[in-house]
C-alpha cells in the first residue's frame, strides 16, 4: 500500500453515519460485541498465541499483549460497562436568549474521528472501538506489529457487529503497521480530529514534535510513593510492593520509592522478603544502598542519575531517601511524568499538603497508584490516561470524546 488516505477518507464517510446512530443503537452495538468477543474467546486466545509466540519471554511488554481467559472476559464486561454509560452526545450545555431574542444553545456532539496510536496492548483495541463509537465518533487504529494477529482479529469482530447494524466496516479502520504510514497519519487533518498516542515516552514524543492534527498525550508514568515519617510502615510495605509487583508493565505502576530518612533504616528491610520474591532489581541512592545492603538485599544496584525518572515497566525501581515532605516534593515535581503519586502518611497536614501540591492527574494518600484506571474509576474503559491539562486529564473515557457546538436560532434577525 503506498498511502492511507484512501482508508482515512473512509473512516471520514463512516464517521457520519456513527453519528447518526441513536443512543440505543451504539448501546446495543457494544452489547452485541460483547457477546461476539465470548463466543471466540477460543480463536482470540489462538490469535493471540502468535503475536506471544514471536515476542521474547524476558521482554516485560509480554504480559501486556498476553490476552488469556479472564482478558477476554473482562473485555467483555467493559463492552458491557460502557454501553451502560449514559450518552455524552446531544447533552445542553448553556441556554440563553441574547440580543434581539437570538435563542442560543451550546450543545455536546462528537468529535468526529480519532486516531489512536498505540503498541503491544490489543486490549486497546477493544476499549477504543467501544468508546469512541459510544460517543459516537469513528476511529482510526494503529497498533503495533508485535500485537498484529491479535489486532487483526479483534477488529474483524468489531466489523462483524457493525455491519450487522448497517454502519460500513470503514467506522473502526485497522491501519497498516509499517512505520511508513505513521507521518501519513499525522498529518492527515483533512480526515482526522484527534491523535491520542498511547505507549512508550519516545512514541507519545515522537508524535507530540511531529503530528498537525491536534494531539492529547496518554501513557508515559514515572510513578512515585512517598513514604512520610508517620505513616504505617507495614501498610506502606503493602502499599509499595503491590503498586511495583502487581502488573510492574503498566503505567500506573511504580517505579521510584522516595522513603523520610527518618524512617528508611526500619522501613526499607519490610520490602526484602516481597521483592526477592519478584526479583525485583532496585536502583538505590547511596544511604539506601547501605541499608539494602547491610539487610543483605541480593538484586541490588547504585543508582545513577538516569534511574529517577526512569519508566521501568518491569521487576525494576529506584529508591531516594528524602528529608522530609518538601524534599519530597521537590524529587517529584522535577521527575514525575504527572501520571499517578502517592503518599503514606497518617499527618493529615502532610497529606493535604502533598495532594494539594502534587502536580499530577492522580494523587493518592495511604493507596497503590495501581488503581489510575477508567474502568477502576467507574468510566467504563479508558483509551489511556492523560498527563496533560488541556481538555483531559487522568483516565481519558466517554465523557471526554466530544467536543461543543454552538447552536444559534433566530428569526431573520441581522447584525450591522
Amino acid at each position: 500500500m503506498e498511502s492511507i488516505l484512501p482508508l482515512l477518507k473512509a473512516t471520514r464517510d463512516a464517521s457520519v453515519v456513527v453519528r447518526r446512530l441513536s443512543d440505543q443503537q451504539r448501546a446495543d452495538l457494544l452489547i452485541s460485541l460483547a457477546e461476539r468477543v465470548l463466543a471466540n474467546a477460543d480463536t482470540i486466545i489462538a490469535e493471540n498465541k502468535k503475536d506471544l509466540d514471536l515476542m521474547d519471554d524476558a521482554d516485560p511488554k509480554k504480559d501486556r499483549l498476553l490476552l488469556n481467559e479472564k482478558r477476554i472476559g473482562d473485555l467483555a464486561q467493559s463492552l458491557r460497562d460502557v454501553a451502560s454509560l449514559p450518552d455524552p452526545t446531544g447533552e445542553v450545555l448553556l441556554t440563553r436568549s441574547i440580543e434581539q431574542d437570538l435563542a442560543l444553545q451550546k450543545v455536546s456532539v462528537p468529535l468526529g474521528v480519532v486516531g489512536v496510536i498505540y503498541e503491544s496492548r490489543p486490549n486497546v483495541t477493544i476499549d477504543v472501538a467501544s468508546l469512541c463509537l459510544r460517543s459516537g465518533n469513528a476511529c482510526v487504529l494503529k497498533g503495533g506489529k508485535e500485537a498484529h494477529f491479535s489486532n487483526t482479529y479483534l477488529v474483524s469482530l468489531i466489523h462483524e457487529s457493525l455491519q450487522e447494524l448497517g454502519v460500513p466496516a470503514a467506522a473502526v479502520m485497522l491501519l497498516p503497521t509499517g512505520r511508513e504510514f505513521v507521518s501519513e497519519l499525522l498529518n492527515a487533518t483533512q480526515y482526522v480530529d484527534i491523535i491520542i498516542p498511547r505507549g512508550s515516552e519516545s512514541l507519545i514524543k515522537f508524535v507530540r514534535q511531529n503530528s498537525l492534527v491536534p494531539t492529547i498525550e496518554t501513557g508515559a508514568g514515572v510513578c512515585h510513593t512517598y513514604v512520610e515519617k508517620t505513616g504505617d510502615l507495614d501498610k506502606a510495605a503493602a502499599i509499595v510492593v503491590n503498586a511495583k509487583v502487581s502488573r510492574p508493565s503498566v503505567c500506573n505502576s511504580l517505579d521510584t520509592i522516595l522513603v523520610d530518612r527518618t524512617v528508611a533504616a526500619e522501613f526499607l528491610p519490610k520490602l526484602k522478603a516481597d521483592f526477592v520474591k519478584w526479583n525485583v532489581e532496585v536502583f538505590a541512592d547511596a544511604t539506601s544502598f547501605d541499608i539494602l545492603q547491610e539487610a543483605q538485599y541480593p538484586y541490588l544496584k547504585k543508582a545513577q542519575p538516569e534511574d529517577f525518572g526512569r519508566e521501568y515497566q518491569d521487576y525494576k525501581c529506584s529508591v531516594k531517601v528524602v528529608d522530609g515532605l518538601y524534599d519530597a516534593l521537590q524529587h517529584i515535581a522535577a521527575y514525575s511524568s504527572r501520571h499517578s503519586e502517592a503518599i503514606v502518611s497518617k499527618d493529615p497536614v502532610s497529606i493535604e499538603t502533598f495532594l494539594n501540591e502534587v502536580d499530577a492527574a492522580a494523587v493518592y494518600a495511604n493507596a497503590s497508584t495501581r488503581f489510575t484506571d477508567g474502568g477502576v474509576f467507574g468510566l467504563g474503559a479508558e483509551i489511556g490516561i492523560s498527563t496533560q491539562k488541556l481538555h483531559a486529564r487522568g483516565p481519558f473515557a466517554l465523557e471526554k470524546l466530544v467536543t461543543e457546538k454552538w447552536i444559534v436560532k433566530g428569526d431573520g434577525q441581522v447584525r450591522w
